[in-house]
């Protein structure tokens, strides 16, 4: 069965200005020639540090911000170069979910115009008694009752409103979602409940997730493979219980130190990142970790390592010899 997303070289830079005339002096590499697929009806887990491009990618394959170079495949088709009509044609197909459900959620509107819009935007309803009936029935699909049609979000908790906000999603009846953050800023018993909503939506609807977080215990228990990000770039891919048991990156094996065990003495810190000296690494050459890296050489900091496939399925963006280092 062939990909239902195909992001190859993907790119976004954002340029740097300077003086009274805005000058481009530089520009952010948010997002570096990153590739992967996606399969229909897998979760593809993207996770990192903030600020490490996972929203800019996500955000770029839904072309909300225009990507400044590489293609992107959906259900076959290269969207990077369509225009806006054919795209429209495509947004039903793709969604996105926010992480802010306060600020994705339009304060002044009740949910059956939060979750109906979509609907109507795309003339899937013709009246208000349609659009009432299907608000209904994917308000019930994330456990909210048709009594809340006509409330306004300050009336709802936070879980309340990412469930508003997942319902918002489905009502086109995507095949790809964009989980971007989606429990990050709810409690760890709403988070839970969030999460396991999704994966029955997914079982029941074969709908396929790119679900973009920094929990790396959330990513593990949804997902079937797991991206790792760093500065724009993917440096880690495998799958889920691939990735956690045997992490070949160093700044995998860093987050993974992250993740708290039951016993706090059984915590080590082999591994710590270096931020002063990031701030003066050259990005042009070299491995971008370079500077935090415990195995580096002088190779790392002259040549940037290639994404290689090291087993089935695992591909790793580092240089071999630091790789056969058992002791990380």
């Amino acid at each position: 069965m062939p990909p239902l997303l195909e992001v190859t070289n993907l790119e976004k830079y954002f340029p740097v200005k300077t003086g009274l005339l805005g000058r481009i002096k530089d520009y952010v590499r948010a997002v570096d020639r990153v590739s992967f697929h996606l399969n229909p009806g897998e979760t593809l887990g993207l996770v990192g540090e903030s600020g490490c491009g996972k929203t800019t990618v996500g955000r770029s394959i839904l072309r909300l911000i225009e990507p400044s170079g590489g293609e992107i495949y959906f259900a076959g088709e290269l969207i990077t170069r369509i225009n806006f009509e054919k795209l429209r044609k495509l947004r039903p197909k793709m969604q996105i979910i926010f992480q802010d459900p306060f600020s994705s959620l339009n304060p002044r509107r009740v949910v059956l115009d939060l979750v109906g819009e979509g609907l109507s935007e795309h003339k899937i309803v013709t009246n208000l008694s349609q659009k009432k009936e299907l608000v209904v029935t994917f308000l019930e699909k994330v456990g909210l009752t048709s009594q809340m049609l006509y409330r306004y979000p300050h009336e709802f908790s936070g879980g309340q409103l990412q469930r508003i906000a997942i319902a918002r999603g489905l009502t086109l009846n995507p095949q790809l979602i964009i989980c971007d953050e989606v429990v990050s800023a709810l409690d760890v018993s709403v988070q839970a409940q969030i999460i396991n909503l999704l994966m029955e939506l997914q079982k029941e609807l074969q709908i396929t997730y790119l679900f973009i977080a920094h929990d790396l215990a959330v990513v593990k228990h949804i997902s079937q493979r797991v991206a790792v990000m760093y500065q724009g770039q993917i440096v880690e891919l495998a799958p889920t219980n691939t990735l956690f048991n045997t992490p070949r990156h160093p700044y995998t094996q860093v987050l993974m130190e992250a993740i708290l065990p039951p016993n706090p003495h059984m915590r080590n810190h082999r591994l710590l990142l270096n931020k002063e000296r990031e701030k003066t690494l050259d990005y042009s050459k070299g491995c971008r970790f370079a500077a935090s890296c415990p195995c580096r050489k002088d190779l790392c900091q002259e040549k940037e390592p290639p994404l290689l496939e090291t087993a089935p399925g695992h591909y790793v963006r580092c240089f071999s010899d630091c790789l056969t280092d058992t002791s990380l």
